[in-house]
């Protein structure tokens, strides 16, 4: 049995998941096969075996900021009470006022870095108003997690280029560029490549590809550097580990994906260091 850790979910409170969950079905075109709730993330992750998630949820305006992480700092707490080994990121929104003292904030919560998209909170990765929340991440060695691509001419927020201009302004600013480098425009990921501070997720990817360009991609981006995640409430877990499973990898490549990367990431093998947080 392989150990896995899910390093891409979300979840929203329960008054308005649905809600939610049709306005993110709209948005891309798709139907979520997940409620979003965190109850059936516990439900589904225990069936899955999965050893624990990394939470988000996105602020998109400023006003929301704070109750948005004080929201994922609960439903770690939570999980950890169920027995996973859960990790929340916060969100920050642009027009937030004063990001050295939300990230501090954050921190003494326990969240352990930081969660963007771009393209629902309108603004470009390299954005000038961004610049000094990276600056600030850089400084506390707090990891940016960004949702990456979209091939539609009006949602070119994140693509890899603007990524790339953060990378070489922050050179000590650990990214994750999720969903292979890049929803729908996996054609720009391998220019990411070059910058060793930078992992990718699978998350909103494999179900959007063959497997064997699935695989490719994954080795051109480095079976080191890539992480699995289902992006729930998008995917479950029997699907989305089936279609994982139907990738060309090794079994070593698996186990470095499904676990061993997001593991080194997050530091899960020594969570002692983070008992008194959060």
């Amino acid at each position: 049995m392989y150990k896995i850790f899910d390093v891409h979910t979300h979840t929203y409170p329960e008054a308005i998941a649905e809600k939610a969950v049709t306005a993110l079905g709209k948005f891309y075109n798709f139907v979520p096969e997940g409620k979003g709730i965190y109850r059936e993330l516990e439900q589904i992750g225990a069936d899955a075996h999965i050893s624990g998630f990394l939470l988000f949820s996105v602020a998109t305006n400023a006003h929301q900021v704070q109750k948005v992480n004080d929201g994922i700092a609960a439903q770690v707490r939570q999980s950890r009470a169920a027995g996973f080994s859960t990790v929340g990121f916060a969100g920050i929104h642009q027009d937030y006022p004063d990001f050295a003292s939300e990230l501090d904030r954050i921190t003494e919560m326990g969240l352990r870095g930081v969660k963007i998209h771009p393209d629902i909170q309108g603004i470009n990765i390299d954005d000038p108003r961004m610049m000094p929340l990276y600056a600030e991440m850089e400084k506390r060695k707090l990891p940016l997690y960004v949702h990456m691509g979209d091939n539609r001419p009006q949602y070119r927020f994140s693509t890899a280029r603007r990524l790339v201009r953060v990378l070489e302004r922050y050179p000590d600013l650990s990214v994750v560029a999720a969903h292979l480098g890049g929803y729908q425009a996996w054609m720009d990921a391998p220019m990411l490549v070059a910058y060793p501070q930078v992992l990718f997720d699978t998350s909103s990817a494999i179900w959007a590809m063959t497997a064997d360009y699935a695989g490719e991609l994954i080795h051109i981006l480095g079976t080191d550097r890539v992480m699995f995640g289902t992006d729930y409430p998008v995917k479950c877990y029997e699907s989305e580990l089936s279609r994982f499973f139907a990738v060309p990898l090794t079994e070593e490549e698996r186990r470095k994906i499904l676990y061993d990367n997001a593991a080194r990431f997050l530091d899960l093998n020594n969570e002692d260091k983070y008992a008194n947080q959060s």
